[in-house]
C-alpha cells in the first residue's frame, strides 16, 4: 500500500473533482488517487480550519503537508493579505495544490519538501493536519522543526484526534515550545496552538 504522505507518484491517475462549502465560499477541489481524504474534506481538516478562522493569520504562513491544497486555498481566501507556502512529500498532493490553489484564486507557493528539508525562511504560522499513520517521531519531529522555522510570537496550529495521541502531543509541544493551549475541542478533534516566545 503507498501511503498518503509517501511519494507515491506511480500509482494510477484517477483525478476527480469535489466542491466544499465553507464561510460563505465555495471551493472546488481536484483530488486523485494516492491523497488523503480524496473523495472530500475530512472533519479533521474542516475543524482546523474553522479555529484558524478566529486567528490573526499574518505573514508568511506554511501548510505543512499540505495534501491537495485545502488548508491553503481557503486560509488564503480568508486571510488574503498573507503569503502562502505549501510543503508535502508527495509530488502529486503538490501537483493539485498548485491546480487547486489556482482554480481557486489563491497565489501560493507549492513544492516538494520532506517536512522542511526543502524549506527557507521563517513563518508567521505553521498550520498542519500532521499524517497520525506516520508515527510519534515523524509528527514530533515536524513540531521541532515547526519552532525553528517560526518568527518570535509565531504559531503553530495542528488539529489531532484525542484518540490518535492529542493528549500527548499537548505533553510534547509544551515540552518544545513552553506553551501550548487546546483552542478548539470538537468531535474528538483537539486543536493545539504553541507561541514561540524566543527569538
Amino acid at each position: 500500500m503507498a501511503h498518503y504522505f509517501t511519494d507515491n507518484r506511480n500509482l494510477e491517475e484517477n483525478r476527480k473533482e469535489h466542491s466544499f462549502r465553507f464561510s460563505g465560499h465555495l471551493y472546488t477541489f481536484v483530488t486523485d488517487n494516492g491523497v488523503f481524504s480524496k473523495t472530500g474534506v475530512d472533519r479533521g481538516t474542516e475543524i482546523l480550519l474553522e479555529a484558524c478562522l478566529d486567528e490573526h493569520l499574518y505573514g508568511r504562513v506554511l501548510d505543512l503537508g499540505c495534501g491537495y491544497g485545502v488548508v491553503s486555498a481557503v486560509l488564503g481566501t480568508a486571510f488574503p493579505s498573507v503569503k502562502m507556502t505549501a510543503v508535502d512529500i508527495n509530488p502529486r498532493a503538490v501537483e493539485l495544490t498548485q491546480i487547486n490553489c489556482a482554480q481557486n484564486h489563491v497565489p501560493c507557493d507549492a513544492f516538494v519538501s520532506d517536512g522542511f528539508a526543502a524549506v527557507d525562511g521563517l513563518f508567521s504560522h505553521v498550520i498542519t493536519n500532521p499524517p497520525i499513520r506516520a508515527g510519534k517521531a515523524v509528527i514530533y519531529g515536524m513540531f521541532e522543526d515547526s519552532f525553528r522555522h517560526l518568527v518570535r510570537r509565531g504559531t503553530l496550529i495542528a488539529v489531532i484526534r484525542r484518540k490518535q495521541g492529542a493528549e500527548s502531543a499537548v505533553k510534547k509541544l509544551t515540552e518544545i515550545f513552553g506553551n501550548c493551549e487546546v483552542i478548539s475541542r470538537d468531535k474528538g478533534y483537539w486543536v493545539l496552538r504553541s507561541t514561540k516566545l524566543t527569538d
